[in-house]
């Protein structure tokens, strides 16, 4: 398995919003995540980017109350719960947050550019800008602008751009399609097809079902921190009880 989730629980003081979640995701797959708002999605994406780790090391605990982790996350054969949020980005696992959450101050040029920080081959810094500039054409037209006043669909293309040129090898993608027009969607919906073309894992989050299913062959479905489901597109939407319960269906 290239990326192995095993038994992760996150509790803010007594509320638990991680329950024993497993998951896991092979080199080159793209593995949806879906569920209704609030299942704990996000904070799972973030914990395993190593987020939730930093808030619990650097914050002592939130307006909820003090973090509690529990439980291991391997990516490529090396253990990263005990590795800082930072070195695991170095490691190609990114994550490219729900809204995009650009450097709002900064242009489009200056986010990507701060995406290859980490990269010193000057060659290979061009080579990633020509990928995001072909996948994303919309972003060269706008790469003097000022990223805060980018359109929701233009932020979350400028998040994922600014993972490939991190050198990214597995994807977090969180609810990208979060905010944005059905044909901007639409087209999103192609881009993200032809990242995971170029080798690239992914493992989305998206409470848009139909978006989620489309992309990815294999699902998992998370309700109030658990996973409550795994299975080929077929095999979820043949359960009764998932569609109308769980995904709205």
């Amino acid at each position: 398995m290239y990326l192995e989730v095993k038994g992760v629980s996150v509790f803010y003081d007594r509320a638990v919003v991680l329950n024993n979640v497993s998951l896991s995701l092979n080199r080159g797959e793209l593995v949806g995540l879906v569920g209704p708002n609030g299942a704990g999605k996000s904070t799972f994406l973030r914990t395993i980017a190593g987020l939730v780790k930093w808030e619990k090391d650097t914050l002592k605990g939130t307006r909820l109350g003090k973090i509690h982790i529990e439980g291991s996350v391997i990516f490529d054969g090396e253990e990263m719960m005990s590795v800082a949020a930072h070195k695991i980005a170095r490691k190609g696992l990114i994550l490219c947050p729900e809204r995009g959450r650009p450097f709002r101050e900064m242009t489009v040029r200056e986010n990507l550019k701060a995406g290859a920080y980490s990269c010193k081959n000057r060659d290979l810094i061009g080579e990633n800008l020509e990928t995001v500039y072909r996948l994303f054409p919309v972003l060269k037209k706008r790469i003097n602008q000022t990223s805060g006043t980018l359109s929701g669909g233009e932020r979350t293309m400028l998040s994922i751009g600014r993972a490939l040129m991190s050198q990214a090898k597995l994807l977090l993608i969180d609810e990208p399609s979060t905010g944005i027009a059905p044909k901007v969607k639409e087209d999103l919906f192609e881009r993200i097809k032809s990242i995971h073309g170029l080798e690239i894992s992914i493992l989305l989050v998206e409470q848009d079902v139909s978006f989620a299913f489309g992309l990815a062959s294999r699902n998992y479905v998370m309700s109030h921190g658990k996973i409550i489901a795994e299975g080929s597109v077929d095999e979820i939407m043949g359960d009764e009880l998932l569609r109308q319960t769980y995904l709205g269906l």
